[in-house]
């Protein structure tokens, strides 16, 4: 979509994001930000201190949304225009080389899992067959008789 075909009614409507997107469409190149912001700046007719006062709010717009794009340089970008197609072809995947397990390794394996089972087992617990009474030295308080003293 072109700039000059929308309404001046319809870009007031517009967020900052949305019009320098389609300047950077329109455009066709990378922009800095101050640049980029100028040129929104005009397409709405604003005032020259709305760049100044308004540049840090724009940048922070532009950094949240993913269309966009900060490159090294400095400039902006749409981020379309930088993506890089990766495609992963079935032969790297069976490249991996299977490792086989020998009979010392399993046993390690059965000796560490013997020490994890017993990892929290306390044998001073396992005096269940004594009774004792828990409550032995529970000492019960009656609100009731500390009220009338």
């Amino acid at each position: 979509m072109n700039l000059k075909d929308i309404s001046k009614e319809e870009l007031e409507t517009m967020g900052y994001d949305e019009i320098a997107l389609l300047i950077l469409q329109n455009n066709g190149k990378k922009m800095k930000l101050f640049d980029l912001f100028k040129k929104v700046c005009e397409v709405l007719e604003l005032p020259e201190n709305t760049v100044e006062d308004r540049i840090s709010d724009f940048f922070e717009l532009l950094s949240i949304n993913k269309k966009f794009i900060l490159l090294d340089d400095g400039y902006w970008d749409l981020a379309v225009n930088h993506m890089h197609n990766i495609v992963v072809e079935d032969e790297d995947l069976e490249d991996t080389e299977e490792v086989e397990e020998t009979d010392d390794d399993n046993a390690i394996d059965e000796e560490e899992e013997n020490e994890d089972e017993d990892i929290f087992y306390d044998s001073e617990l396992d005096n269940d067959d004594e009774e004792e009474d828990d409550l032995k030295d529970l000492l019960i308080i009656d609100d009731e008789e500390n009220l009338q003293e």
